[in-house]
């Protein structure tokens, strides 16, 4: 399997259009939900499932829509792409997410480059990446098997939901991540805590992989 640019494009400007939405609906969410915290991560989880939906229906076939690091590796694990394409994958990603933030940080008016100060740290943050990334990555191996047609809007649900019954809001994206440490709105992350949550990404994510297997064996 050769890389071809126009995968690349997909995966950067599709990653890209998802950072925008992450962190504009946030700031968006921000202003108009007067201090109601909970407001504001409604309209921000709604904002980016239904971004997320689209997205995936736009780029899924060009690039089949990874927008995600984590899918890409599993994809490099079970053999249908080559090491070079992940690699290029991943690289059009955070560049993509990098982007992404920048460009919501325009759309407002906010100072392009931030350092993000929320505190996301501690056990309780790190479980819930694991959780957030293992049902991820659950939906999407079980769906490629068995609901390719409705796959899109799984994932798409399953990231609304997990935006609110997990303790970190649902990352579940190395790439997000590494965006997210870029900006000090709502959707922020200090970069001090980045590490710990790719972590547990990488772990909940591998570990979904291995479970699906077992549960519904590759044809």
């Amino acid at each position: 399997m050769t890389i071809r640019s126009s995968e690349v494009a997909a995966e950067a400007i599709g990653t890209a259009l998802l950072l925008t939405a992450v962190v504009g609906s946030g700031i968006m969410a921000e202003k108009l939900a007067g201090g109601n915290d909970g407001v504001a991560l409604l309209a921000n989880a709604i904002a980016t499932g239904g971004a997320l939906f689209a997205l995936i229906h736009t780029f899924g076939p060009i690039s089949g829509a990874h927008f995600n690091p984590l899918v890409t590796l599993a994809k490099l694990a079970r053999r249908d792409m080559t090491l070079s394409v992940a690699v290029g994958y991943i690289a059009a990603q955070i560049v993509g997410a990098i982007a992404g933030v920048w460009i919501a940080h325009l759309m407002f008016a906010l100072p392009v480059l931030q350092i993000g100060e929320h505190e996301r740290t501690g056990l309780g943050q790190w479980i819930g990446e694991f959780v957030a990334s293992f049902g991820l990555l659950a939906v999407i191996e079980s769906g490629r098997r068995h609901f390719t047609e409705s796959l899109p809007a799984a994932i798409a649900a399953y990231i609304t939901g997990a935006y609110w019954f997990t303790s970190s809001t649902s990352f579940a994206n190395p790439a997000v991540t590494i965006a997210r440490s870029l900006t000090d709105t709502f959707a922020g992350i200090s970069p001090s805590h980045v590490a710990a949550f790719i972590v547990a990404q990488a772990l909940g994510g591998a570990v979904a992989v291995r479970v699906m297997n077992r549960l519904t064996p590759p044809s």
